[in-house]
């Protein structure tokens, strides 16, 4: 699914009779797997681990205690539809969004890459450390596959990277990047000793927000640093409620037999460069959402998606929620 598409993008037939993992066209051609749309879209990271383009999100998990199974449940049926990697954070409902991140991968660890943030306050040389064990304590597990800074504050980046460093060296992490990095904080992460080790940067990004598309998700497909989509649905269209009602979207929904907003997630997963974390906690959105690998747009609807929801033609502030 490429912007211009590099990789031939070619219109699927319709889909989307569910029957357990399986779906099958309804122009009665044999059924697919999702899990194989999943494998066709990967990201790869600059150490050469490919991951599928669709992950799980964390967001407001954790925070009713009466929800958790739910959010358990909802996270495991991901997972066994191939969105491998779920993104989580220290901040989210107080370390909680951890802890039913810990309960939903027990006993298959190996299956999953596990990501997590560390608060900006915490990333200095005395905190770092004690942050990331605090947050593998929550999770159940020994290591993190990535560990992200949360967003930049007053500690030196020059510091947290030093930590970073540390904790990769010690095995609790396996990679680091950050996450609400503008073109100016990643070119001078890029500029501190060890910053180029960085492996993703963390932003939102969704058809009604394009500001990357100017400088920074260029930047970083030139030095080969993938891009981690959160919010990629806009908050169920509610950041961005064209989303939902636009005559185009809708068309092309009717088109691919989807939701607007599994046009929505294909299209900000139309790259290799871009690896999308949507959260959902209904098991019906999990399996919406890994529907929408199995969207094909072509250049032709990318263009028209265009047209509605332009490229930005000058600078705009790194759009934060």
């Amino acid at each position: 699914m490429e912007i211009a598409d590099s990789r031939g993008a070619r219109r699927m037939p319709s889909p989307f009779a569910w029957n357990g993992i399986k779906w099958g066209y309804r122009n009665g051609k044999k059924g697919g797997d999702l899990m194989d749309c999943l494998e066709k879209h990967r990201v790869k990271l600059p150490d050469g681990i490919s991951l599928p383009s669709l992950g799980q999100g964390t967001w407001n998990m954790g925070e009713k205690p009466h929800c958790e199974k739910e959010e358990v449940k909802a996270l495991q049926i991901g997972l066994e539809l191939g969105m491998k990697l779920i993104d989580t954070a220290e901040m989210y409902a107080d370390g909680n969004a951890e802890r039913v991140v810990g309960q939903a991968i027990r006993g298959r660890r190996e299956d999953v890459f596990l990501v997590s943030k560390v608060y900006p306050h915490n990333a200095g040389h005395s905190k770092i450390i004690s942050a990331c064990e605090n947050s593998l304590r929550r999770l159940g597990t020994d290591h993190l596959d990535l560990y992200l800074l949360h967003w930049r504050g007053r500690v030196p980046l020059a510091e947290t990277i030093e930590g970073m460093e540390k904790l990769r060296e010690a095995g609790k992490i396996a990679r680091w990047g950050v996450s609400n990095f503008d073109v100016a904080d990643m070119k001078e992460l890029w500029n501190n000793p060890g910053g180029q080790n960085c492996a993703t940067n963390q932003v939102l990004y969704h058809l009604g927000s394009r500001g990357i598309d100017f400088d920074l998700l260029p930047w970083q497909e030139e030095q080969g640093v993938p891009l981690m989509a959160y919010s990629p649905l806009a908050q169920g269209g509610s950041l961005r409620k064209q989303l939902l009602s636009d005559p185009i979207v809708l068309q092309l929904a009717n088109q691919y037999n989807a939701t607007p907003l599994q046009i929505a997630l294909a299209w900000t997963i139309r790259t290799p460069y871009v690896l999308a974390i949507p959260k959902a906690v209904q098991e019906h959105h999990v399996k919406l959402n890994a529907e929408a690998a199995c969207i094909e747009l072509t250049a032709e609807d990318l263009e028209k998606l265009d047209r509605v929801f332009p490229k930005p033609q000058r600078k705009v502030p790194l759009d934060i929620i």
